[in-house]
């Protein structure tokens, strides 16, 4: 689920509490949660509800104008009614300024070899020195250099993001200093 850049920020605020959604899936379960640019956000209540049964005070709490709402809900799926609210931090932020200890580097090296184990072929090293030789530069350049068509190498940068040793940028990625602790392992160390 996506938000816009200023109703994340109210919700970090407390401003916003309320989202409608169309969803042709199964819902979201109530107490999950998503993990946003603005922190971790917890979906309190989940109700199906119908267009007409959304209050003036509803369209208040999305941060939405009744146009802007009117025009997010439209089309197919069920409407769903959401409470949500900033429940903390992203974790990953602090394990990406985290650098490692040696028997943190020993356990990450070793995941990610298994990562490249599961894979046709190994690609973790090669993606993350990418990444370091060109941060900022956008996903489709980057995964042409990788010979990777763009959604699964975006997919494995969020694996990696997963572990702390990526972090997205409004263009592109960049290490953090646990990924650059990483890449100086894999890079002069052995795996």
């Amino acid at each position: 689920m996506l938000f816009r850049e200023d109703i994340l920020r109210g919700i970090a605020e407390g401003r916003v509490t309320l989202a409608f959604r169309r969803w042709r899936r199964a819902p979201p379960v109530e107490g999950s949660s998503l993990r946003t640019p603005v922190g971790v956000l917890c979906f309190e209540r989940v109700t199906i509800v119908d267009q007409d049964d959304i209050t003036p005070e509803d369209v208040q709490r999305t941060g939405l104008s009744v146009d802007e709402l009117r025009s997010s809900i439209a089309g197919e799926g069920r409407l769903l009614r959401i409470e949500v609210r900033l429940v903390g931090d992203d974790p990953r932020i602090a394990l990406r300024a985290r650098v490692p200890e040696r028997s943190d580097l020993d356990a990450i090296v070793a995941r990610l070899a298994r990562i490249d184990a599961a894979s046709s072929r190994p690609w973790t090293t090669r993606y993350l020195q990418l990444i370091a030789d060109q941060p900022g530069v956008v996903s489709h350049v980057l995964a042409r250099q990788a010979d990777a068509d763009v959604a699964p190498f975006k997919r494995r940068v969020r694996q990696l993001k997963e572990l702390g040793l990526t972090e997205s940028l409004e263009v592109g990625y960049r290490l953090s200093p646990r990924g650059q602790a990483v890449l100086e392992r894999l890079v002069n160390g052995q795996r």
